[in-house]
């Protein structure tokens, strides 16, 4: 398998080789141009700018590139230029924000470097400023009626000179059924005005010289703008002398790729990890500094290339209009705060060169010539950037346009072993089979990035796993496929019990546990021993109460076991969620207290006490009745009172019927008198009852 992995090493050296250019389609070429930093096809406009820079300081290199996990990639461009030094930075439409964000200039003896560009609106306004406007594409009718009073010369067929007038449409019969205008030219001649018919027109001159370098310019203009998909950033670095400069931006680019080969069949298991990465931009790499950064730096895109304007209100002028009558009210003199001025800030200009490269070698791969034996393969060399994590190649990268590589990234012995991984997420009631899998550690001193990984066991392929974000000396878990050889299933049950009883100050508080019981057996069918990870997923608000995990994660407890060949294993994991209740004796109803009482549930202790509590508040019942009884009778007592006193107002005192009722009214008070006697024994006696009810249930304290 480690030749295997040498020969894979070989393969990607070859690859990365300058090779030769290929026929460029337009689709590649419109790939090429996503977000190229120069472009993909030269255009007159091109070629005549990289002649410029020939002439004036010759291009600067590209020297070292930085792709970024996160879409961008940073370039840098260093050489020697002698004197004033204009380079042009041509860029993909769409990268040009970022270019005008990110750009750095570096330059030792230049103290008032530029750069200068084309605005998004440039050329239209600056067609529409020309004495002969050709931003809207006129045809020849058109271009002729916008040059009025303008001196021409004609060829219809004889020459004539004179000064246009204008166009004018007369209509033509085309059939005896049809006919179309057709655009004449009114030309004001020394024989007076005379008009042509401008299909007749041969040929039209300028005789103004100012008009015709309106019209060579434009035309200038419309040809350079042919590449609409780049910009030119103009640098000019007023220097002298001879000297180092250097220049660098951020730009979109292809988010390079990773991947990693696992060898679990070796006698030291061999992890070795591959770079991917994209050259989709219109120049070639050529003994480039190549870096792979893995991280997430924050980045956006802003609307710095477009020009921008501010509304602004429209203020009446001043001077418009008569002033309103107006009345004053009377005011009192305040003495104003004296005012503090405004504190002056002077800042200094001041240039940083933005050096992206960490201490680490510098390096990027090259043409180093294969060993196939297996010798050492030099990878890529890592270092901390900051919070990010920098691969730099060990070796200069040389890639053609429009072509990808392979770079080798790790390639390390690490600690492994063979585990099968059951995971108990949705298998209730159901055969499942383990994952096929491995125990990894990172020790290959390096942060590696996410990424697949294509695992090898016996020298044959076993599979593919994923990882993610692998720090230095982490242990991971990766899974490849299915042990076929090994069933696994799952059985949930939950019951719920009461672990304690409290009562302290009239509130009882019981506390009940919801334990969950998950039950694992797995059967296996091989001939050989395997060590199994079983993966419980954690139910949300218990805690795990047997048996101890060997380890957990944010969602699962992971439990490590050995299963023996042609053997079942059963492990049952409980977890247990508490639940409280509290009950405020004093207003339960009498139902409800005697549930209580009978609950097996509750401890006997408690119970008695509940039982003592029940026999204080039937106390209380009873005599609250006691003193309703009494009431009502008095009550009774009371109304036949009044029945009797309206009979005697109707009968009269005199009478002896009204005798009668006054003898009755009598008897009546002396058993009100009576019964008010014994209703404020009763009331007290119920007073008391209360009062000792609610003492001994405060009192408790169990």
């Amino acid at each position: 398998m480690k030749k295997l992995f040498r020969l894979l090493m070989v393969c990607a050296i070859a690859c990365s080789l300058p090779a030769q250019p290929v026929q460029d389609s337009p689709a590649a070429a419109a790939v090429a141009a996503e977000f190229s930093p120069l472009p993909v096809q030269d255009s007159p406009a091109v070629a005549a700018t990289t002649a410029a820079i020939a002439a004036d300081s010759g291009p600067l290199p590209l020297r070292r590139i930085a792709i970024f996990s996160s879409g961008l990639a940073y370039y840098e461009h260093s050489g020697t230029v002698s004197g004033q030094a204009r380079i042009n930075l041509p860029f993909r439409i769409a990268a040009v924000n970022d270019a005008l964000k990110s750009l750095v200039l570096n330059d030792p003896a230049s103290a008032n470097p530029s750069v200068v560009y084309q605005s998004e609106q440039t050329l239209i306004q600056t067609l529409r400023s020309l004495r002969i406007d050709l931003s809207d594409d006129p045809g020849m009718a058109l271009i002729l009626s916008r040059l009025k009073g303008a001196e021409v010369e004609i060829a219809a067929p004889t020459p004539q000179s004179g000064r246009v007038v204008g166009v004018e449409y007369r209509f033509s019969a085309v059939s005896p059924y049809s006919q179309t205008h057709e655009p004449w030219l009114l030309l004001h001649t020394n024989q007076g005005l005379k008009s042509y018919n401008l299909k007749e027109i041969n040929s039209v001159n300028l005789k103004d010289p100012a008009l015709n370098q309106d019209l060579n310019r434009a035309l200038d203009l419309i040809a350079a703008s042919r590449n609409t998909d780049s910009r030119n950033l103009q640098v000019t670095l007023n220097g002298s002398g001879s000297r180092r400069v250097s220049l660098s931006y951020v730009i979109p680019a292809p988010v390079w790729k990773v991947s990693y080969r696992l060898d679990l069949g070796a006698d030291k298991p061999l992890f070795q990890g591959w770079a991917i990465v994209d050259n989709d931009g219109g120049i070639d790499w050529n003994d480039v500094e190549l870096s792979l950064v893995a991280g997430r730096p924050a980045s956006f895109i802003q609307n710095l290339y477009p020009p921008y304007y501010v509304s602004r209100p429209v203020v009446p002028l001043s001077i418009a209009g008569a002033a309103e009558a107006a009345t004053h009210d009377s005011g009192m003199s305040v003495k104003e705060s004296a005012a503090y001025p405004a504190p002056s800030v002077s800042m200094e200009m001041m240039r940083a060169y933005d050096d992206m490269a960490s201490n680490s070698a510098r390096a990027a791969y090259g043409q180093a010539e294969p060993n196939v034996a297996g010798g050492v393969v030099e990878t890529a060399q890592g270092a901390a950037a900051g919070d990010q994590f920098e691969f730099t190649i060990k070796r200069p990268v040389s890639l053609d346009r429009m072509m990808s590589a392979m770079l080798p990234l790790v390639e390390s012995e690490i600690e492994a072993r063979k585990v099968i991984i059951f995971s108990g997420a949705n298998v209730t009631g159901r055969n499942v089979h383990p994952r096929l899998g491995a125990e990894i550690s990172n020790t290959s001193g390096m942060k590696l990035p996410a990424g697949p990984v294509t695992v090898y066991d016996g020298g044959v392929y076993a599979g593919d796993a994923l990882i993610e974000f692998w720090n230095e000396n982490e242990k991971r878990f990766i899974s490849f496929g299915e042990d076929l050889s090994v069933i696994g299933t799952a059985a949930e049950t939950s019951a719920r019990e009461v672990s304690s009883v409290n009562v302290s100050g009239g509130v009882m508080t019981i506390n009940r546990s919801l334990a969950y019981n998950k039950t694992y057996t797995f059967k296996n069918s091989g001939s050989v021993s395997k060590q199994l990870i079983v993966e419980h997923p954690k139910t949300p608000g218990t805690a795990l109460v047997f048996p101890e995990a060997d380890e957990e994660t944010a969602s699962a407890y992971r439990f490590g076991m050995t299963l023996n060949e042609g053997r079942e294993l059963i492990l049952t994991v409980s977890e247990q969620r508490p639940i409280s209740e509290r009950i405020t004796l004093g207003s339960l109803r009498p139902d409800a207290f005697l549930s209580y009482t009978t609950n097996q549930e509750i401890p006997p202790h408690v119970r008695t006490a509940l039982q003592r509590a029940v026999a204080l508040k039937q106390s209380v019942d009873a005599a609250d009745l006691a003193v309703r009884d009494i009431e009502s009778r008095r009550g009774s007592l009371v109304a036949d009172q009044d029945r009797i006193r309206r009979n005697l107002e109707a009968a009269g005192s005199q009478t002896q019927q009204g005798q009668e009722y006054l003898r009755r009214l009598v008897a009546l008070d002396n058993d009100i008198d009576a019964l008010a006697a014994e209703l404020e024994n009763a009331r007290g006696n119920a007073r008391a009852a209360q009062r000792a009810y609610e003492d001994y249930l405060g009192g408790l304290n169990l």
